[in-house]
């Protein structure tokens, strides 16, 4: 397998996203949004995260085949420690070990910046579904797509000590390329 490289995403790097995530939303329950985004609100949506969260890319030969961000897990301030993961991996290199480079170093970022709480919500089906394979736990109904109901699994992991005080969040946009 080639090596994998890591860089911070771009602006420029939307169109190869939305590549990535269009099956996600057009086949799949993974993603919950019914439409694929247009390139420039998927631009914006880059920009927003890159002010204080981290988003990454994973190249193979110097093409993008997978991104990973972070989001803010809820809007209180109580949260500000916890983010919402998310990662998207091109389906020709699935189970080529992108989705767990990816993690990886988000996770790495996220502890820099002083994050203690990584968080994803995974979805998980009811029985056989051609749109979700039920690896995941079952927890309760919440979202409807392709005409049917999933259920969610919100998982957690922390990523430090919890201390009082809490450590200060690093702004991603005010940290140096690694």
């Amino acid at each position: 397998m080639t090596e994998l490289e890591l860089r911070r995403a771009n602006v420029g790097d939307a169109e190869r996203l939305l590549e990535i995530y269009a099956p996600y939303v057009e086949k799949t329950a993974i993603t919950f949004e019914d439409k694929v985004p247009p390139i420039g609100e998927f631009q914006n949506r880059i920009l927003k995260t890159l002010q204080i969260y981290p988003y990454l890319v994973a190249l193979k030969d110097g093409k993008i085949v997978g991104y990973a961000y972070a989001s803010a897990f809820k809007e209180r301030a109580a949260y500000d420690h916890s983010v919402e993961l998310s990662i998207y991996v091109d389906a020709n290199v699935c189970h080529q070990h992108v989705g767990r480079f990816l993690y990886d170093a988000i996770e790495d970022c996220l502890k820099k910046q002083g994050f203690l709480n990584l968080n994803a919500c995974i979805a998980a089906p009811i029985g056989e579904d051609p749109y979700l394979d039920d690896n995941s736990i079952r927890f309760h109904q919440c979202g409807y797509k392709f005409g049917r109901w999933y259920d969610m699994v919100w998982m957690e992991k922390m990523l430090g000590e919890h201390t009082v005080p809490a450590p200060a969040i690093i702004p991603f946009a005010e940290m140096k390329n690694d």
